[in-house]
């Protein structure tokens, strides 16, 4: 009967931590920090790197501009990757609806 009680008090535990799990596994966006450089493919995988020395960051930050506006990406069906146009006031809206 004892193991019965566990049993079913660790059903419940596990039940409860389950939505923290699954946001965990969706990769929650977070900000990005100074030095930190994202890539995006073509195909939607992306990577990071964290520029390591002041020279390396120089050489980047050449051939960088600042954003004006939000950007939009997304992963169409047929697997490729595509930077949506938020010029428009109703798509920068949209955009910085969803960065929030």
């Amino acid at each position: 009967m004892n193991a019965l009680k566990l049993t079913t008090l660790f059903c419940l535990f596990g039940l409860s931590a389950t939505p923290v799990l699954a946001d965990d596994a969706m990769g929650m966006m977070k900000m990005m920090k100074g030095g930190e450089v994202i890539a995006v493919m073509p195909d939607g995988h992306m990577g990071t790197m964290t520029m390591t020395d002041e020279k390396m960051m120089g050489d980047m930050m050449k051939m960088s501009k600042p954003l004006d506006h939000c950007v939009m990406m997304m992963t169409g069906a047929d697997g490729k990757t595509y930077m949506v146009d938020t010029s428009t006031p109703e798509a920068t809206k949209e955009c910085e609806k969803m960065a929030k």
